[in-house]
């Protein structure tokens, strides 16, 4: 009698084949979806770094008309920052100093996206080459004629410089930043995908 209670007791549990063959398919779904979720995660990471760059385009877009002050973003290619600055005349010259007194007026980039910043000079030739290398941090003061070649401007009347800036992430997914000289808006371009044809 007690060797047929503990029988059904054993009954009841799993045994080691079948604990063998939930941890195996477990496994195989595991190597199925974490390529699916990097590749989700780039992406993530490629439209925040996107969202930053459009709010401080904006950020600086409203200060310039606020204040009837023309301002700019300057991109730290090297560094992986930004930093919205506006035009202030120090010792009757012009210059950028940094906002200070303004949420996001500054901030990282993730370096794991690559940013290639395509000056107007090129948009309006229509050459797509490489951009210019960044130029090294310097002093909070920089000449208005200086250290411009990574940046756009904006000014009080509404208007912006002509600008595109691609990024890149890691698994070759990329994304367009185009401003529209006229409005000061941004927007975000999703390059169609290619296709090969066989």
């Amino acid at each position: 009698m007690r060797f047929t209670g503990h029988s059904q007791r054993l009954r009841r549990a799993f045994t080691l084949m079948e604990m063998m063959v939930v941890v195996l398919l477990i496994a195989v779904l595991t190597a199925l979806i974490v390529p699916e979720m990097k590749g989700t995660f780039e992406d993530a990471l490629l439209r925040s770094t996107s969202r930053k760059l459009l709010d401080a385009f904006a950020l600086a877009s409203s200060r310039a008309i606020t204040l009837n002050q023309d301002c700019r973003v300057k991109l730290d290619l090297a560094e992986g920052r930004f930093v919205v600055e506006r035009r202030v005349m120090v010792a009757g010259r012009e210059s950028f100093v940094p906002l200070k007194d303004v949420d996001g007026s500054e901030g990282k980039l993730d370096k794991r996206i690559a940013i290639q910043f395509t000056s107007p000079e090129e948009l309006t030739a229509g050459d797509d080459s490489q951009a210019a290398p960044a130029a090294p941090a310097s002093d909070p003061v920089t000449p208005a004629s200086a250290d411009s070649e990574n940046s756009v401007a904006f000014y009080s009347d509404g208007t912006a410089d002509l600008a595109e800036i691609q990024l890149r992430d890691r698994s070759g997914f990329l994304l367009k930043l185009r401003l529209n000289p006229v409005t000061a808006r941004a927007w975000i371009i999703e390059p169609k995908p290619e296709t090969t044809t066989p």
